[in-house]
Formats: C-alpha cells, structure tokens, sequence
C-alpha cells in the first residue's frame, strides 16, 4: 500500500470525503426518486379507483365545514345542479397550462336545496393579469347542471401569497373554499368541483375546463436510473483515478532515479567549491 501513500496527504482526504459525500448524495437523490414513483403510483390508482365509480350528487358526499371528510373523496366523480352565482366568481392567479400564463375561473354554483359549491369552471389566458373574471368568461345564466371531480380547497403552506382575510375579492392565490366561503352567500361545500361536463354544452366563449390529472408515472424512474448511474461511475471511476496517479507517481520516480544526479548539482571547473580546502584527513 505504499505506493498510495500520496492519498493520504490533506488535499487527498479532502478529495475522498467530497467523493463520499457526493456518491451518498446521489443515491439518496435515486432512492427519493423511487419514493416518488411509488407515491405516483400509489395516486394514479386512487385517481383511477374514485373516479370510475358512479357519479352522485356533490352535496351527498359531505356538509359545509366537513373539510376531515374532503381528502377521502378527492378524486370522486359528482354531480351538481343549480344557477352560477355570476357576481361572486373570482379569478386563481397564476394558474399555466400547457406552459401558458393565465388563471381559473372559479364560481359558486347554487345547488337547488339552497347549499353551494365553488366549482373550477376552466382557465383563460391572462398575461396581463387582470383581477377578475373578464366579461367574456363570466358564467351563464339559467340554471346548469355540472360533471366533474372532486378536488381538495387549497391552503397557504409555509409559502406562497397571502390573501387579505377581510373584504370581498375578486382574485385569490389559490382555490381556499374557505377564504370564498367568508364572501358568498349560503354555505360552501368542504371542496371544490374540478368542471369536466357541462349542461347547457360548453361553447368556445367559456374557458378551457382544466385537463383530469394524468394517469402517466413521469420520468421518476428514469431518474432514479441516471442517479444510480452517476453513483456507479463515480464509484468505479475514482478507485482507477487513484490507480492512475499511483503509477504517474512510481513512473516519476524512476525516472528520477535513472536520470543520476542533476548535472545543476555537480561542480564544474570555476565553480568556487573546487577552491574549498579540504577537510583533515581521518586519522
């Protein structure tokens, strides 16, 4: 092992420890990435599950304030019949698709037995970012009778924009059922109804429904694989660096060794060493 002496000076160890510490990182990135295929998975089928079940009236699924209730049924395929509440629908900031700017339109639907639920009428383009919903997309009158998903209110995380708690507006950061609840009339349903039909039909004047989840796994798998593949390389490839510089460092030295003395080193005629006396001589 002497011959990798050299890859115990400091400047060596700090190599191998930011080696280490960069192959662990890879392979935790890989195992997350797996993690998250699972996970994905895991949504696809209850995504797949709830929404191939018979669809049922919305307000048959929970009451207003039974937000506990509203993850269970994420997903649900439902019913809805009423009148839009036109003068309380709001714009969602900030709301892409197909990697387009623009926002949702949401809108209380006023069920026949006097409750309400917000639903997720579509999105529009909105580049400008207008804050409230332009009259061509305002809702229809007359009463409509509504398809689509369940889908959970959205709440604040640790990040993101706040909305005032106080007075009416027309825009919101996210789809809070209880943030519009303190603003229209009658109870809001513990969740929002994502519109995938629509009776009366829906025409090119309404906005663009937003798409059902997809079914795909992403590309968590293919992740993962490069991750494990980095790692893999990594820890091949530094054991041969090593090896190689190893043998740069024998091949020096012989060649050192051939090579004799410096001729630099040897005194030549002139040199004033020669002038030096000698030392006495051994007894």
């Amino acid at each position: 092992m002497s011959r990798y002496r050299f890859a115990l000076s400091p400047r060596w160890i700090l190599s191998h420890l930011f080696v280490i510490l960069l192959v662990s990182a890879m392979v935790w990135a890989g195992f997350w990435q797996l993690r998250r295929l699972d996970e994905k998975k895991d949504r696809n089928e209850r995504v797949r599950s709830r929404s191939e079940q018979p669809a049922v009236p919305a307000q048959s699924l929970a009451q207003p304030g039974q937000f506990e209730k509203a993850p269970g049924l994420e997903f649900r395929r439902v019913t809805a019949t009423g009148r839009y509440l036109r003068d309380q629908e709001v714009v969602v900031r900030s709301r892409s698709l197909d990697g387009a700017p623009g926002s949702w339109v949401l809108t209380p639907l006023q069920l026949d037995d006097g409750l309400s639920v917000a639903v997720i009428r579509g999105w529009f383009p909105n580049p400008e970012l207008v804050e409230e919903v332009p009259d061509s997309y305002r809702a229809p009158d007359g009463p409509v009778t509504v398809t689509g998903l369940v889908r959970l209110t959205e709440t604040r995380g640790s990040f993101g924009a706040k909305d005032p708690a106080t007075g009416t507006l027309t825009d919101l950061a996210r789809a809070d059922v209880a943030r519009l609840d303190a603003q229209v009339p009658g109870d809001l349903l513990p969740f929002t109804v994502q519109l995938l039909e629509q009776e009366p039909v829906l025409t090119g004047d309404d906005p663009t429904p937003v798409p059902a989840p997809a079914l795909d796994e992403g590309p968590h798998f293919s992740y993962a694989v490069q991750w494990f593949t980095f790692s893999t390389i990594a820890v091949i490839g530094y054991p041969l660096i090593l090896r190689r510089r190893a043998r740069e460092i024998e091949k020096e030295q012989r060649e050192a060794a051939l090579d004799g003395p410096d001729p630099d080193d040897v005194p030549q005629p002139g040199d004033p060493r020669l002038d030096q006396p000698a030392g006495p001589a051994a007894g």
